[in-house]
């Protein structure tokens, strides 16, 4: 059987991205492993699949390098929607497309990709976060993990997420501290974790790792769930550049309450798999 596929990544954020509308992969779980795996695959954080939806435009499914199926990925959701345009797939401006975080909006914005993410989630049992706290937020609520205590914010963008503000990101440890927070009993998903340097009310600095795939150069969810979290503690405006390894989003919380994340996509090559 061959399977044609898109390599496609976000801000260096990376996707086997595979149409799937008339056709079918068995056991995606095991399949997502393996091509996803850098030396003996193809290699990527995550997979996405396309396909036709009775709710939306499109629907998107997500994997990730460890076989994990996720509800929402922005980069992702960026690369999916170019992907789209680029093969006449449909001739709107702005696409919906379901995820299992819900419907999501991606429209075109000149050479970039604006995405409606969506409401930010604060409720812990939503989120999910296993703990009961005073209030609406969930914020520098503490968390010992080893040899330290970290303040961690937390909220949903379609996916769990729990921030972290650090004083210096440059020489922070993501991959030690990383999947330690990620497994952490308070999560019963799991977690994604940012770990973030405020540069100004205009400007954040952010290292992720990501639930499933490790320590990526960028994410978008993560951006989007940052640039809340550093609103709600009042340290930047709703507005915000924020700046990861692989580049740079845009995020911006509007008065309606929803995310607006603004980014490039971008395609590197197609090729098939004899399976």
């Amino acid at each position: 059987m061959k399977i044609y596929f898109t390599k496609m990544h976000g801000l260096g954020n990376d996707f086997i991205l595979i149409d799937s509308r008339d056709s079918s992969i068995e056991n995606l779980s095991e399949f997502s492993k393996k091509i996803c795996n850098r030396r003996y695959g193809i290699g990527a954080d995550q997979v996405l699949l396309l396909y036709n939806s009775d709710a939306a435009d499109f629907r998107m499914q997500i994997f990730n390098a460890d076989g994990s199926e996720v509800e929402m990925c922005g980069n992702g959701i960026r690369c999916l929607a170019k992907y789209v345009w680029d093969r006449n797939l449909s001739d709107k401006n702005v696409l919906s497309v379901e995820t299992l975080g819900g419907i999501v909006r991606p429209e075109k914005e000149g050479d970039m990709v604006k995405v409606d993410m969506g409401e930010p989630v604060f409720d812990p049992h939503n989120i999910p976060v296993d703990i009961s706290v005073q209030g609406e937020y969930i914020i520098d609520y503490p968390l010992s993990v080893n040899d330290r205590e970290f303040l961690i914010t937390c909220v949903s963008m379609g996916n769990p997420h729990a921030v972290i503000f650090v004083d210096d990101l440059s020489d922070f440890d993501v991959t030690y501290y990383g999947p330690m927070i990620e497994t952490h009993g308070l999560f019963p998903k799991r977690t994604n974790v940012e770990f973030i340097e405020i540069i100004s009310p205009h400007e954040i600095q952010m290292k992720v790792w990501e639930r499933g795939s490790g320590e990526t150069l960028a994410c978008g969810t993560g951006a989007s769930a940052a640039a809340v979290a550093s609103t709600i503690k009042g340290l930047a405006e709703r507005t915000v550049t924020v700046r990861l390894q692989g580049g740079n989003l845009v995020i911006e919380w509007a008065f309606d309450n929803h995310v607006y994340m603004t980014g490039p996509a971008v395609e590197v090559f197609q090729g098939e798999l004899n399976t």
